[in-house]
């Protein structure tokens, strides 16, 4: 039923929107397009999905098969925890299309060089950078590219948006930010991350960083609650390095179930 009103003009013209509206959902439906920006932030710039939004979007979809596994990756296949030191897999949040895992690999990450700085300062914010995140290729197969278009993942010296705590007007300044987007290839649903990393941020705590935003883009979606994990939720002033719980909650997260990978197809037919 459409909305009358007494006015026949703003009749024509609710129509005429609601028409549009209609073909345009059919479009996204016809095409299986699915482009998603987050943008909620907690204190560390970790990005949660807003799920109202996302499930407006998530239903114009095509009909899709249920989250299925992929193959663990021999890396965390042959991962074992001698120490029985445990996980926080229970803080790990889960999206509307399942675990925010990667099923190609080698995961191609892209490092963009600072432009406002000197060749040495950008060189050795590089190389700061990349030893945070080749610390993490002892448990899954990554590989820096140069061309930002082919990354999965992408890392820039840029300031995060300010923060608004919930019940407090004061922005507040942060030291990171990692958001991702979903999208289709081939009617695959695949995803994406950017990772910003503050100017402000120098030296051990610059890798820091890139070791926390890191472990985010490959999966843990959530934050420990101990200091001696590289995903605690807070920066410190002896930053951790990747701990036996990171990996275990690593290889917990590859365990689980997935829409990120697989045809969005219905294909239980077949």
């Amino acid at each position: 039923m459409g909305r009358k009103t007494k006015y026949p003009i703003l009749n024509t013209l609710i129509n005429l929107i609601s028409q549009r509206l209609i073909t345009a959902l059919a479009f996204f439906i016809g095409t299986g397009l699915l482009i998603i920006f987050t943008n909620l932030q907690s204190s560390d710039g970790f990005t949660r999905i807003p799920k109202s939004v996302y499930s407006d979007l998530i239903i114009s979809l095509p009909p899709s098969s249920p989250p299925k596994l992929h193959p663990l990756p021999p890396t965390l296949a042959q991962w074992q925890d001698a120490t029985n030191s445990g996980d926080y897999f229970s803080q790990v949040t889960t999206s509307q299309v399942g675990y925010l895992v990667w099923s190609q690999f080698p995961i191609r990450v892209y490092i963009e060089p600072p432009k406002a700085v000197s060749e040495k300062q950008a060189q050795a914010w590089v190389n700061a950078v990349l030893q945070g995140v080749q610390e993490w290729s002892t448990y899954l197969p990554l590989t820096v590219v140069e061309q930002a278009e082919v990354a999965d993942i992408t890392i820039l010296r840029k300031a995060p948006p300010l923060q608004i705590s919930p019940g407090n007007n004061i922005p507040r300044a942060r030291s990171a930010q990692t958001t991702y987007e979903l999208y289709t290839s081939n009617k695959i649903l695949s995803h994406r991350f950017t990772i910003l990393l503050s100017p402000s941020q120098t030296g051990e705590y610059l890798i820091a960083a890139a070791r926390h935003e890191f472990g985010h883009a490959l999966g843990i979606w959530g934050h420990s609650p101990l200091q001696t994990d590289a995903l605690y939720f807070s920066q410190v002033r002896n930053p951790s390095p990747i701990s036996v719980r990171d990996v275990n909650t690593l290889k917990r997260v590859y365990e689980q179930p997935t829409i990120l990978g697989w045809s969005l197809m219905d294909n239980s037919a077949t």
